[in-house]
């Protein structure tokens, strides 16, 4: 029988250190997608997740037993790489401002293995440079939003509680990113029937 994380939760607090090991292996995966989802590298979603962990830990003591500990740790993820993001926006800003030539800064697109023809692979790394060129013109509240409710099926009272924003903001944020995404992608529909 699998122990409640409210249960590890108060072992931690106890004194048992070693018990937020359950705590990780059991949380760790859905963080990791939803994190990757956001960031699309590897390498800043092992230093965020390895920061929310870290996060949890140190602030374990202001979590509150009765609440769902898989939302408040969703919350500090989300915080986390929402500051991730608006940093490495700014990041970006900067270092294009100092270095203009668009080739520096180009992203390379990885092409699925398999052997479909170039023509069929022309139109996939089109389909996904025009999603990837969608989804970073939402804001980094609505990209959340989005991912949230439609690639990892949270509903929105846990987005609202994860976002700390009030369920029909977070109704609104999801819309929002919908009709932003619809706009942006309608010209490979129109493209595909």
């Amino acid at each position: 029988m699998e122990v409640s994380d409210a249960a590890v939760v108060s072992q931690v607090l106890a004194g048992d250190q070693d018990a937020f090991r359950v705590l990780v292996e059991r949380h760790s995966r859905s963080i990791y997608a939803m994190v990757h989802r956001m960031t699309g590298s590897p390498h800043d979603t092992e230093e965020i997740i390895q920061e929310v962990f870290l996060r949890a830990y140190t602030k374990l003591k202001s979590f509150e037993l009765r609440s769902s500990f898989a939302t408040w740790l969703y919350r500090i993820a989300v915080n986390r790489t929402l500051d991730f993001l608006s940093a490495k926006k700014m990041n970006d800003t900067c270092q294009i401002a100092e270095n203009p030539d668009p080739e520096a800064h180009g992203e390379q697109v990885q092409l699925r293995s398999g052997s479909p023809g170039p023509d069929r692979l022309l139109l996939s790394t089109e389909i996904e440079s025009r999603i990837a060129d969608a989804m970073k013109r939402l804001t980094p509240v609505e990209h959340m939003a989005f991912t949230l409710r439609h690639l990892e099926g949270k509903s929105i009272e846990e987005i609202s509680q994860v976002l700390n924003l009030r369920a029909d903001a977070a109704k609104n944020s999801i819309y929002r990113a919908v009709q932003k995404l619809r706009h942006q992608l309608a010209p490979l529909v129109s493209v595909a029937k």
